[in-house]
């Protein structure tokens, strides 16, 4: 019997791989690009927290969409989307 597509399992990886992704992932997260969107989805939440509840905001089509709908670039992957952030940079009011 398989076992459920959704379980999400964390990654195994060797402690010298850990190491390096938490490296790379805090480096990713500390982009202006992404410090930028978190600030602007937080701003987004405190002013309408309502509306929010239970969603992701969508940094590109600038609404909410639940969080399964905001993954994956609406069914076509991110690939494409690979080094293009600085396109949506100038949507974002600081």
């Amino acid at each position: 019997m398989k076992t459920s597509p959704l379980k999400v399992s964390k990654q195994k990886l060797s402690p010298l791989a850990a190491k390096r992704k938490a490296a790379a992932d805090l480096a990713m997260a500390k982009t202006p690009y992404r410090r930028a969107a978190k600030a602007e989805a937080q701003r987004k939440k405190r002013k309408n927290p309502i509306l929010s509840k239970g969603n992701d905001w969508d940094h590109k089509d600038r609404k909410y969409k639940s969080p399964a709908q905001n993954r994956g670039n609406n069914g076509k992957g991110t690939k494409s989307e690979s080094g293009n952030q600085a396109r949506y940079m100038k949507n974002i009011s600081y």
